[in-house]
């Protein structure tokens, strides 16, 4: 009996802290609906949030849901290009490879992109409030 229980709290004890991401590692980049037009390099500007689906929080949904935006690359300040990002779990790691090309080296390491606010039940989030965040390790 002594066993089992020991084997059961040693499972528990390594299945929780090899789940634990280390957060003080991850830094966040945000990608606002503003462009600085003297900037050099590339710029990422969310032109607008096209669709939100996403399963609100305080709601028991079948499906997560997903969230279309259209992001605006600028280089040198010259428009070069708008794509449209859909942000669910199944696109994840497509959608950091394609941010991670337009990113300082020291920002690609993505571990997680989202759209922000997260919808909650009863409440509208005015389109202008939304930005996107790109968490890298540091």
């Amino acid at each position: 009996m002594k066993n089992s229980l020991l084997a059961f709290l040693l499972i528990f004890y390594v299945s929780v802290f090899a789940q634990n991401t280390n957060n003080k590692n991850i830094k966040h980049v945000n990608i606002i609906q503003k462009i600085c037009l003297k900037k050099t390099g590339y710029q990422l500007v969310l032109k607008e949030v096209i669709s939100d689906s996403r399963c609100p929080e305080g709601v028991n949904c079948v499906w997560a849901g997903e969230a279309s935006a259209v992001i605006s690359v600028y280089k040198n300040s010259k428009f070069a290009e708008d794509k449209t990002i859909v942000f669910s779990l199944k696109n994840e790691q497509e959608n950091n490879l394609w941010f991670a090309k337009y990113l300082p080296e020291k920002q690609r390491k993505i571990k997680k992109t989202g759209v922000f606010p997260y919808p909650k039940h009863g409440v509208t989030v005015v389109k202008k409030d939304y930005l996107i965040k790109i968490g890298y390790l540091k």
